[in-house]
């Protein structure tokens, strides 16, 4: 085998392109390049390179950006990719089709899985020295090159993106912030997390809380906008709502209390004669969440035994289903005339 001679793609025929061209030391053996051969076409001037440890990039010059990608993932995989033996079927999936696992344990997460994702804020793939890849906690992997170890107890179910394994935007998000100290990236990135409609804050305050970067005064400033931010879009859908689906005007952000009595809570939207009320669930899912939960459900049940109807509507439901939504607050304001009247309430502006 000289140098010049071409690596036949027959054992790895169902691979994509760009990973006939990035293999790793396993793959070479199995199609018969030995160790001394493969040194020898990585040799200084010679037509491969060595990209990460054990793992080639089979032609001269700087890699391109899916070619990293790849490399990052097979450095980091738990086992190299390989082919069915010829003759053996592949076996169905009773789920339905899924991404083959290329790359088992092995997750893009961080600015490059935030790229894969479509933000326009995070950074170009060219522009990033180093690729973060989730594995788990006890894999024995080192940080090098532009492979970037994060480990953690539990892998996340990943997306497919070109194909790739790549964190879901929440987690990502938190494995990004984790590095950056500038507040403006930070407030943009999680601006954007919502406003591109990725993910919803809940997600994205679970994800920064695990990681135990609410800490950190930059990161809380950001994430008050970001629930801010995630109440506004959610009005703005429970308006749209109302005024789509031709729904009665009801009140909106009002407070109730008992005749000289005490105050019964804030609700965003009230139909005083149904005695109807929605109420927008934007918890942050924090250490107190429990306690907010309780909260939440004593004010239902105080309103209910007064006789007031509550229906409580998450952000993403009114995303993903407004029609629906607006389907069960109907059918509440019309089961109002089976009911027994409510008790009297004095409704103020919030």
């Amino acid at each position: 085998m000289t140098h010049n001679t071409p690596l036949s793609p027959r054992p790895l025929r169902q691979l994509p392109d760009v990973q006939r061209r990035v293999l790793t030391a396993a793959q070479l053996r199995a199609q018969g390049v030995t160790p001394a051969e493969t040194n020898e076409q990585c040799r200084p001037g010679g037509p491969w390179q060595q990209i990460l440890p054990g793992v080639y990039l089979l032609h001269p010059g700087p890699p391109t950006s899916d070619e990293r990608l790849h490399a990052v993932l097979s450095y980091a995989a738990r086992t190299p990719f390989r082919e069915p033996a010829a003759g053996v079927p592949a076996q169905p999936n009773p789920d339905g089709p899924r991404p083959a696992p290329r790359y088992p344990d092995a997750v893009i997460t961080g600015l490059a899985a935030l790229t894969l994702h479509g933000f326009t804020s995070a950074p170009p793939l060219p522009s990033l020295d180093t690729i973060d890849v989730l594995v788990p906690r006890m894999r024995r992997l080192r940080t090098v090159g532009c492979a970037r170890i994060v480990r953690t107890p539990a892998m996340p179910t990943p997306s497919y993106v070109t194909g790739l394994p790549v964190a879901p935007v929440p987690r990502a998000l938190a494995d990004a912030i984790a590095e950056l100290s500038d507040a403006g990236t930070v407030r943009r990135l999680l601006t954007e997390a919502v406003r591109g409609g990725h993910t919803e804050p809940v997600a994205v305050v679970r994800e920064l809380t695990q990681a135990r970067l609410l800490n950190r005064p930059h990161v809380v400033d950001a994430v008050e906008s970001l629930l801010a931010e995630g109440r506004a879009i959610a009005e703005d859908h429970l308006y749209r709502m109302v005024r789509e689906y031709a729904l009665p005007d009801p009140v909106w952000n009002v407070d109730l209390r008992l005749p000289g009595g005490p105050h019964l809570g804030g609700l965003d939207a009230y139909w005083p004669e149904q005695a109807v009320a929605v109420e927008l669930d934007t918890r942050a899912p924090r250490q107190e969440d429990d306690a907010l939960w309780s909260e939440y459900a004593r004010k239902r049940e105080t309103l209910e035994r007064l006789g007031i109807t509550v229906v409580h509507i998450t952000p993403r439901k009114l995303r993903d289903s407004l029609e629906q939504q607006a389907t069960v607050v109907r059918t509440a304001l019309m089961a109002s005339c089976d009911r027994d009247p409510a008790a009297y309430v004095v409704v103020l502006p919030r």
